[in-house]
């Protein structure tokens, strides 16, 4: 996890519409059971995957006119797609924004056995304890109402970021944990037509039936030899996003012909900010 912003920040409409329509897949939610697993629903819905190989932007720093080419974007929940093209919603599920830091139950933030929160120091995000099926629970209530929101805009797929975040717990939470609490918002995404995409932890690529997880959303896998964890498990289903030169040219020199590949910067800016990237070559 490189990149989250704080509040992220539509953009004209292509005539690309139609196209993708075409290269979209549709897919049925299966139903779930279990206490962590995905809410029921009286019949199966429908939801579309992003297309294989298209071109790709990832604006999750603020929204601005995709240039032309690009069938997919990512954007934070508070803007808004893009007509005609794949819109990913981004959603930080696993930890709290420090702007939203407050509005979290002080009960759901994790905490370390001497009260003290456990925080993304990168960040500065507190961790959302999600460590009991109970808090699962809770904390996916929250987090499923933003992706109401992600669905009423009309987004595509929600990209659920900091789903490695147990790695960063101090041992208090397992990846049992985070595969259990994404089985809650995948469920309940994929009752309102929404794909999701898995955010980076490769360990956690081959359990992605599990979770639910439907393509995923990398960062700088050409930079760690991580594409091919990826492509393996979710079948080229991959929009990947490097942050330097190096991490872009080994990205397309072995999956350029299979995979979403775009370099950005790394506060993902806009292209009115001086330190604006964004390559395809």
């Amino acid at each position: 996890m490189l990149t989250k912003g704080a509040s992220r920040k539509g953009g004209r409409g292509t005539t690309a519409g139609a196209a993708l329509l075409a290269a979209a897949l549709a897919v049925t939610a299966p139903a779930g059971c279990g206490p962590d697993g995905p809410a029921r629903t009286a019949k199966p819905r429908t939801y579309r995957l992003p297309p294989r190989h298209a071109g790709f932007d990832y604006q999750i720093g603020g929204a601005y006119p995709p240039a032309r080419g690009v069938r997919v974007v990512s954007r934070d929940r508070s803007d808004s797609p893009v007509p005609g093209l794949y819109n990913i919603c981004y959603v930080n599920a696993f930890q709290a924004q420090p702007q939203e830091r407050s509005d979290w139950p002080a009960d759901l933030l994790l905490r370390d056995g001497g009260g003290r929160l456990v925080v993304d120091e990168d960040w500065d995000e507190p961790l959302l304890d999600i460590g009991t099926p109970a808090k699962r629970s809770r904390v996916a209530a929250r987090v499923n109402r933003w992706i109401d929101g992600c669905a009423k805009k009309g987004f595509d797929a929600v990209e659920p970021d900091n789903y490695d975040s147990y790695t960063r717990s101090k041992h208090l939470l397992t990846a049992a944990d985070a595969i259990a609490f994404t089985r809650l918002l995948t469920g309940h995404a994929h009752a309102r037509e929404l794909a999701v995409g898995q955010k980076n932890t490769a360990e956690l690529a081959a359990r992605r039936k599990a979770a639910g997880l439907d393509f995923a959303v990398t960062e700088e896998c050409g930079q760690y030899d991580e594409c091919e964890v990826y492509a393996k498990a979710f079948d080229d289903l991959v929009v990947d996003i490097e942050y330097t030169d190096r991490g872009l040219r080994k990205a397309l020199a072995r999956w350029g012909g299979r995979l979403s590949i775009v370099r950005r910067d790394l506060d993902v800016s806009t292209p009115d900010a001086p330190d604006y990237v964004r390559e395809v070559r």
